[in-house]
């Protein structure tokens, strides 16, 4: 069914799944539709669908009652079969009356198909397939229509079915168990809570996203400096090795929390810094939500669309005219000019700009 316009919602709906099997950065831009769906069925348990490891950054979240996670099972096929199944089983045990797939990948419409759910509602996709695996399909936008902030490309599909909110703005909960862990390693690593340092995130999945190791030393170094501000590096465990790279080459004060720790433990280290600085990764998208300003560097992906919203959040971008060009690297080389050619002092001003506007220097 090709749904023009809202149809309004459907009655006695007790069970919803929400598949969300994108980035970080893409659940924690969903959570405003996790948010009104529950509002729209106050009755029904909301559960949602993530990538492993993800579910912790919502464990806590008041509007879901479930989290599943697809796994990446290991061992031999016959292993990863039975896996597989035993967690169809455990999905559909739910009985979902309906379920939405708020992306276009291959894996969230066989998942949407196998829950069971009567219905199963998606957008539109060039793949002609994917109308076999949903019971309802959102037409997209036209093509001269471009869609701004990435909350709305969830909400979009929600809304066809008279779901919406008033609070559109992403939100993530802490829970007390977390906040403690997260004060006592920051006091095993000599740091306190007093909001007095700053996190900065250098690393993202993409290489062509990032900013020059060499720039973030200048940046490290010139906090300190001018202002007596820590800072706080975060990151996955795998980048770990890149982090320790850049903190040899500081002169200043810097700490080092990549690799140790999990999600919702990032999500309460950077809720208690200052500020959050760094390349367009998860990390930004995690403190805008738990209400930590941002200054993201964006280069040949739109900010207009990613970039967390509200005039506690900053952005700096390249002065080439070819930014953004919404490709992976230049020429095919996985590394982006415009990044290599943005500079300390603009980082810098955009960075002094805040501390100024912001108090944290006369506290």
């Amino acid at each position: 069914m090709l749904v023009k316009g809202n149809i309004g919602l459907i009655k006695d709906i007790r069970s919803i799944l929400l598949i969300q099997l994108g980035d970080i950065g893409d659940v924690v831009w969903a959570t405003p539709t996790f948010r009104a769906v529950k509002e729209a069925y106050p009755q029904a348990n909301v559960s949602v669908l993530l990538r492993e490891t993800f579910g912790s950054l919502l464990e806590v979240d008041p509007h879901i009652h479930r989290i599943f996670e697809v796994k990446r099972y290991r061992g031999n096929l016959i292993k990863k079969m039975k896996e597989q199944i035993r967690f169809i089983r455990t999905l559909r045990q739910e009985r979902f009356d309906l379920v939405f797939d708020l992306r276009l990948d291959d894996r969230g419409a066989f998942m949407a198909f196998l829950s069971g759910a009567p219905i199963r509602v998606s957008i539109i996709h060039r793949s002609l397939w994917r109308k076999y695996f949903f019971s309802h399909l959102v037409a997209p936008p036209s093509s001269d229509k471009r869609i701004y902030g990435a909350v709305e490309q969830s909400l979009r599909i929600v809304r066809e079915f008279g779901i919406d909110t008033d609070d559109a703005t992403p939100r993530l909960c802490i829970s007390d168990d977390v906040m403690k862990h997260v004060r006592r390693l920051l006091k095993k690593e000599g740091l306190t809570d007093s909001g007095r340092w700053i996190t900065l995130n250098p690393f993202s999945r993409w290489q062509y996203k990032e900013w020059g190791y060499e720039k973030w030393v200048k940046i490290i170094d010139w906090l300190w400096e001018e202002y007596g501000i820590s800072t706080v590096i975060v990151g996955a465990l795998e980048e770990r090795n890149r982090s320790i790279d850049i903190v040899k080459k500081c002169h200043e004060q810097v700490f080092n929390l990549t690799g140790k720790t999990k999600l919702s433990e990032l999500a309460g280290v950077l809720s208690l810094s200052c500020l959050n600085v760094g390349v367009d990764s998860a990390a930004p998208h995690i403190a805008a939500a738990v209400g930590t300003p941002t200054i993201t560097i964006y280069g040949p992906s739109e900010w207009l669309v990613w970039a967390p919203l509200g005039e506690t959040h900053s952005v700096v971008t390249p002065d080439r005219d070819c930014s953004p060009c919404h490709q992976k690297g230049c020429d095919g080389s996985g590394t982006s000019k415009c990044l290599e050619e943005l500079t300390v002092d603009k980082v810098e001003r955009v960075v002094q700009g805040f501390l100024d506007k912001s108090g944290i220097l006369i506290t």
